[in-house]
């Protein structure tokens, strides 16, 4: 038969296995404390039958056999809690609390044994209370038997055991009663969870896990199933935008491309055109769908891994001179001032080529949104907190602030850029690099606007210092 769900969860099986462990130190104690209790009142009643027999010894040693004779009737009829037996150096018995020695079969050695004495209670029952005695031979040949009853130090320890046997079945309950609580509390938690995880199963991602704020560990647990699915949603509604974005952004390109190359083909039947220019535009537009699409595999290639592919230690200022190198002709043709001020004394830890390439593709927006006249600052610093910082600034019109965190986002253009050639996979591309690198993408406002131009844009491609 299949036990409840209660009597299956951890924690319930946690408390019977630490009630298991309790009750077996329990146990060992309750007889290290029986043994130490019962040993000590053994003990003393042995000191005690000791001392009586030494003095009914020296008793005998004053009087004969008839001085002890004497002392022991004086010592019985004062009702000392002792039994005594005496016989004379032929057997016979001469005097005693008790009919006979419980010792049996004596060959003249002090003797110790364990018996037991009758006696009648309150009710005229008669009743056996646990004994125990000593028994040697005096001097003329007579024996000399001393004992005690020792009912009522077996029943004081035996009171005290069962005080002990109490206690410990009463904790025994409650542990089991404060498992199942526990265990209550705990799969009433776990329930909501597993609810969350089998309706994410069944294709709801918008399914959230309850917060108690406790603060305690299963908060902290619904907080991270709560973020993770968070971010599943996010990523999967990222997918179906890239792929409705793609759809959209390529269908213009390749449409074009057919119908150049379909031009060109009809113009070759009839001997006009100019094959050379159409299979060259051609080739322009290839390169276009097949750049998006490299952009895209990288991303998602960084995004797979999780984390930066074959790292090395980098000059992060050689790195951008190398960059610099390129650009600054490249500016000078189409109007633009390029500076750069590059820290050469750092190093990060990273990939040479997808840093290049986000460094690349900052520059690249810069310039391609910069008017001419404008200017471009690619700096290379360390920032007081110790990390490094690839940022280029340009004089260009600048991302509204509420349009920054989206910018990032595949294929995500503003309406002012839809005259520029892209894909909308620049920035995103950037971002990727900086999260594999465990560093950071930072947009914010550039120098500010002059003459009706600006506000400008600062991007700041921030990574962690080796």
């Amino acid at each position: 038969m299949r036990l409840p769900r209660l009597f299956r969860t951890t924690p319930f099986r946690l408390t019977l296995l630490f009630l298991a462990l309790f009750g077996a130190a329990a146990s060992a104690f309750l007889a290290y404390i029986y043994v130490a209790t019962a040993g000590e009142a053994q003990r003393r009643t042995d000191q005690d039958i000791t001392r009586e027999a030494a003095s009914l010894a020296a008793a005998y040693n004053r009087g004969g056999l008839d001085g002890l004779n004497q002392s022991l009737i004086e010592r019985a009829a004062n009702e000392r809690p002792f039994l005594y037996f005496l016989t004379s150096p032929q057997g016979q018995r001469i005097s005693g609390s008790i009919a006979e020695s419980p010792v049996e079969s004596f060959d003249g050695t002090p003797t110790w044994v364990s018996f037991s004495v009758s006696d009648v209670d309150s009710d005229n029952k008669l009743v056996k209370h646990p004994a125990r005695g000593f028994q040697r031979r005096l001097g003329s040949g007579a024996i000399l038997f001393v004992g005690a009853d020792i009912g009522q130090d077996q029943a004081y320890v035996g009171k005290i055991v069962g005080a002990l046997w109490g206690a410990g079945a009463l904790v025994v309950v409650l542990g089991l009663a404060g498992g199942v609580l526990v265990s209550r509390n705990v799969s009433r938690s776990m329930s909501a969870m597993t609810d969350v995880v089998a309706a994410v199963r069944n294709g709801d991602l918008s399914a959230r896990a309850p917060v108690r704020e406790a603060r305690d560990e299963f908060d902290e647990l619904a907080e991270g199933i709560n973020d993770m699915l968070d971010r599943l949603e996010r990523s999967m509604a990222a997918h179906r935008h890239a792929g409705d974005a793609i759809a959209h952004d390529l269908r213009s390109p390749v449409t074009r491309l057919r119908a150049r190359l379909e031009a060109a083909y009809i113009d070759q039947e009839t001997g006009r055109g100019n094959a050379e220019h159409a299979l060259a535009q051609a080739l322009e537009d290839t390169d276009g769908v097949l750049k998006t699409f490299g952009a895209v595999l990288a991303i998602a290639r960084l995004q797979a891994a999780g984390d930066v592919p074959n790292p090395e230690r980098l000059n992060p200022g050689h790195l951008a001179a190398n960059l610099a190198e390129l650009y600054e002709p490249v500016c000078e043709d189409v109007g633009l001032d390029f500076r750069a001020e590059l820290a050469q004394d750092l190093l990060v830890r990273g990939n040479h080529e997808f840093l290049a390439q986000a460094l690349a593709n900052i520059l690249d927006n810069a310039v391609k949104y910069t008017p001419s006249g404008g200017a471009i600052m690619l700096r290379v610093r360390q920032r007081s907190s110790g990390e490094v910082e690839f940022s280029v600034t340009d004089t260009g019109p600048g991302v509204p602030e509420e349009d920054r965190e989206r910018i990032v986002d595949r294929f995500v253009r503003l309406e002012n850029s839809r005259n520029q050639p892209g894909s909308g996979l620049g920035l995103s591309l950037v971002a990727a690099v900086a999260e594999a690198h465990k560093g950071r993408l930072e947009l914010a406002e550039g120098p500010g606007k002059v003459d009706d131009i600006g506000p400008g844009l600062r991007v700041a491609l921030i990574l962690p210092r080796a």
